[in-house]
């Protein structure tokens, strides 16, 4: 059984170092940035398999999480760039989200077709990010964007399937590998513009 970040500090990817207080911040932000994803996509999951009535509301708090990158990139990276990676986040939510309503209603056809726009925006977004910052390399990023999608993917159907203690078990893999993401994402830009 693997140990969580606070019983094993070196869970978490990355050398130990002293950080700058404006890189501190950057991390803090990020990883509130990868918690919020994936905790709204699971709400998003469950208004979706159970019919809840705060889907709709639910869903836009979600998409607003693409907005809210969108704004940290643009601090270091200006509004083009912001404005597109805000884009290929949001793209990655909607797809996600006709991935689970097709699962759910059993349309195999369209669920696939979701799962193959889903990896194909995945790919988009490792390229974009390797083009932007250098120390976001494209193997290791799309290791780890792929981790996430298959987790999530996983996520979903144990939810849809009934398997609510797997989707729980999941979940915790999910929000692991998010802080793991958030953790990369922060060492990128703190290496890139010397935080």
């Amino acid at each position: 059984m693997s140990k969580d970040c606070w019983e094993d500090p070196a869970a978490f990817s990355g050398d130990v170092c002293m950080l700058s207080e404006e890189a501190i911040h950057l991390r803090d932000c990020l990883f509130l940035l990868w918690s919020q994803h994936v905790y709204w996509t699971r709400m998003v999951i469950m208004g979706i398999a159970f019919d809840l009535p705060d889907l709709e509301p639910t869903t836009n708090r979600l998409l607003r999480n693409a907005s809210d990158f969108a704004r940290l990139f643009c601090r270091f990276y200006g509004n083009e760039i912001a404005s597109e990676f805000g884009r290929l986040m949001k793209d990655h939510l909607v797809i996600a989200a006709e991935l689970v309503q097709a699962a759910k209603a059993g349309n195999t056809k369209a669920a696939a077709d979701a799962e193959k726009r889903w990896y194909a925006n995945g790919d988009e977004i490792v390229c974009f990010l390797n083009h932007i910052n250098p120390y976001w390399s494209v193997k290791h990023m799309r290791a780890m964007w792929f981790k996430h999608s298959e987790l999530t993917k996983a996520e979903a159907v144990a939810t849809l399937t009934k398997k609510y203690t797997r989707s729980i078990e999941i979940f915790n893999q999910v929000e692991k590998e998010a802080l793991m993401m958030a953790n990369d994402f922060a060492n990128g830009i703190i290496c890139q513009f010397s935080l």
